[in-house]
């Protein structure tokens, strides 16, 4: 689908489109310095665990680490997987890490799991359904997390970990999809948690951009509807929340005949309205948020500890 042949693009942008979302403040320009990730292989999304440990992976089945704030990268590539392309990482230390896979074939799709800092790998998921595209996953603790895929037959075929090795089906947990709905992987941002228990997803590819909600840990979902414009090439691409009520939506349209559409729309109430901001100074799509702050303190959003879990 679309999304196949846009990958130059979401890496690109972002790199390039993370927005901080503090209404209110002056807009900073921050100071990038270049690091050696070790690989010459493109890298598609980025994990910071502390200002230390980071890690990041992409094509070719490589991923790459630093323990000392990206003076030094340590990159490899995960046995069996040379030919995939990791599209999202998650990691909660310099030794426990989960990759999530896509390639040419239905079983590619598949969730990879180190407890020993990328020196072995296990395969925890391998996909057997012929139409599900696995965009990314989001987790609240080191063994609870959630993995989101496109629609199949008017089904979210999502998952659940609740003990970081095994995954279950929640496709009966989810709404029900739109005609066409879909996420776009965004570097693994179309899926965020928060606290304890707080999952959001953004989608699009239909006539209406939802961004899905859960409250408990993925029992049980709602959808809402965003102003963000949607089409097969157009929605809501990525997420963020720093707390259960305030957050922040972007996406945009991947159509380069109708390039300004890149747009971002807050929420006060944890997602079940959103208000439009001022149009970003981009085109195309915003394909990457993140609130900035207190990383790596709390796992479930990088924010700090989850004394704000609601539900």
């Amino acid at each position: 689908m679309l999304k196949r042949s846009h990958t130059a693009v979401l890496t690109l942008a972002f790199a390039c489109a993370t927005v901080t979302a503090q209404q209110l403040s002056p807009i900073h320009q921050p100071t990038l310095t270049p690091q050696n990730s070790g690989t010459t292989n493109g890298l598609i999304s980025v994990w910071p665990v502390n200002p230390q440990v980071v890690w990041a992976c992409g094509r070719n089945g490589t991923f790459t680490v630093t323990t000392d704030g990206g003076q030094t990268w340590t990159a490899n590539v995960v046995p069996g997987a040379e030919t995939l392309q990791f599209r999202d990482v998650q990691a909660f230390s310099a030794d426990v890490a989960y990759l999530m896979s896509i390639g040419a074939n239905p079983t590619d799709f598949r969730i990879y799991k180190t407890t020993d800092g990328g020196a072995t790998w296990t395969v925890q998921f391998e996909n057997q359904n012929p139409s599900a595209f696995y965009d990314g996953f989001a987790f609240w603790t080191p063994l609870r997390g959630i993995a989101h895929s496109d629609s199949v037959n008017g089904v979210f075929p999502d998952l659940r970990t609740t003990d970081g090795t095994t995954w279950q089906d929640i496709s009966s947990n989810m709404p029900p999809a739109l005609p066409g709905e879909a996420s776009f992987a965004s570097s693994g941002t179309c899926v965020t948690t928060q606290g304890g228990r707080n999952a959001w997803i953004a989608t699009g590819g239909s006539t209406i951009a939802r961004v899905l909600a859960t409250r408990d840990g993925g029992d049980t979902w709602n959808a809402y509807d965003t102003p963000l414009i949607s089409s097969p090439s157009a929605g809501a691409f990525t997420v963020a929340f720093r707390d259960p009520f305030h957050g922040i939506v972007g996406g945009g349209d991947l159509d380069p005949n109708d390039p300004n559409n890149a747009r971002t729309a807050t929420s006060s109430d944890g997602g079940q309205t959103w208000i439009l901001t001022n149009a970003p100074p981009v085109t195309g799509a915003i394909f990457g948020l993140s609130y900035v702050g207190h990383t790596g303190a709390g796992a479930g959003d990088n924010l700090g500890p989850r004394s704000g879990d609601h539900g």
